[in-house]
């Protein structure tokens, strides 16, 4: 059934995210391991050499070193930065926290700045993500209508639509127009470019201004946008900088609209991800087991069917829970389907079936001819078929 479909989307889910993360941990395990070690043996080089050069011991030393580490949590670096706690920098951080990147640079360190934290954040975070969602419902509705715009446009140049946006009667495209809705692919796609060419204007604001390299703004960038915040680097964290107000005003602005085209196109890839999965569980089912759940339905006699399947080749934006629809759901797991379902499938058993109550209600004679017994109801079969059966009692004892 439905709930065994959902228990084995997400246990493939969480045995691909196991896997994903067991193959990321031994790429970058072996990328970033000789670095670290090449870079530890060097600093050991380095202690014994100031040791021996300043006639130090090396627990001194180490125990100097721990202290520097307690400072720097602290905020306090050997550069001039400017204060992690004036107003500027304080709403640098709130801006960090309520958009859940979590830089680390700048933490609160008394116990009243961590109890404020957890109900600001508490709040912060929930009406960020409340905007984030309704950002990507807005930004799904201006791209389904300029996607919308140039669909029409090319049906007008295919002469299917009018120029005067009329519909005509004859046309299925034309009909079909009215519920199109733009494909979840299209709308990553336009969402990776925008991702895109905001992370390449940032990173030409960073390079010159934080010093940093091209590809160092671009992996900011992402590490910002996302939202994964490490903290490795951190923009507008200077102590001086030229036009100072036009740069943070930039770079509050560009994080923004990073974290918006970002967490947008997150929620687009997870439902590439969903589809991805359905599509496993449909080649990983065994065709034996289908088989025998159609045989097994179709016995069923009091079991209505769908009469057509319609394949979905083209993946909607806002059915985002394709095959997971109530229609849809019931059909690939073979249970009762709805009452407009039925409706759509069967229009021609229900008209015969509607002009027999119809007799029998007014008195006519029932005839059992050979078209009323294909219909599948004159025999007794189902709710619909006792009621009828019913009726002819009820017009036999009259």
């Amino acid at each position: 059934g439905r709930l065994n479909a959902d228990n084995a989307r997400f246990l493939l889910l969480a045995v691909l995210i196991v896997l994903y993360m067991l193959c990321g941990a031994a790429v970058f395990s072996a990328i970033e391991l000789p670095t670290e070690r090449e870079a530890k043996e060097r600093w050991e080089e380095r202690l014994e050499n100031f040791t021996r050069r300043h006639n130090l011991s090396r627990a001194e030393l180490r125990h100097f070193l721990r202290e520097y580490e307690e400072a720097s949590v602290a905020g306090i670096r050997v550069d001039d930065i400017r204060p992690r706690w004036d107003f500027t920098g304080a709403f640098y951080f709130v801006g960090t926290v309520v958009s859940t990147i979590g830089f680390g640079m700048t933490t609160p360190a008394t116990v009243g700045g961590k109890i404020f934290l957890i109900f600001y954040g508490l709040i912060g975070c929930a009406g960020t993500i409340l905007f984030f969602n309704l950002f990507l419902e807005r930004l799904i509705t201006v791209i389904a209508y300029v996607m919308k715009s140039c669909h029409e446009r090319q049906l007008r140049r295919k002469g299917v639509l009018p120029h005067d946006g009329r519909r005509g009667s004859g046309s299925s495209e034309v009909d079909s127009l009215a519920g199109w809705k733009p494909s979840v692919y299209y709308v990553m796609l336009i969402l990776c470019v925008a991702s895109l060419i905001i992370s390449c204007c940032a990173s030409a604001m960073y390079t010159p201004i934080e010093g940093w390299s091209y590809f160092d703004s671009l992996y900011f960038c992402f590490v910002a946008f996302s939202t994964i915040g490490f903290g490795d680097l951190v923009s507008s964290q200077n102590i001086r900088y030229e036009s100072q107000g036009l740069y943070r005003f930039g770079n509050f602005v560009f994080i923004l609209m990073g974290v918006c085209c970002i967490y947008s196109l997150f929620n687009v890839i997870s439902i590439v991800i969903k589809q991805s999965i359905n599509w496993i569980l449909k080649k990983l089912a065994c065709k034996c087991c289908h088989r025998c759940q159609r045989r097994l339905f179709h016995s069923r006699r009091n079991v209505v069917m769908p009469g057509n399947v319609r394949s979905r080749r083209n993946i909607s934006i806002e059915t985002d829970v394709v095959n997971e629809s109530d229609t849809d759901g019931r059909r690939l797991s073979g249970e009762m389907i709805s009452m407009k379902d039925f409706l759509a499938s069967n229009k021609v058993s229900l008209a015969i079936m509607q002009k027999q109550l119809s007799e029998t209600a007014n008195g006519y004679p029932r005839q059992m001819s050979s078209n009323s017994k294909q219909n599948g109801f004159s025999g007794g079969v189902g709710a619909l078929a006792i009621m009828n059966n019913r009726l002819a009692e009820t017009s036999v004892e009259r």
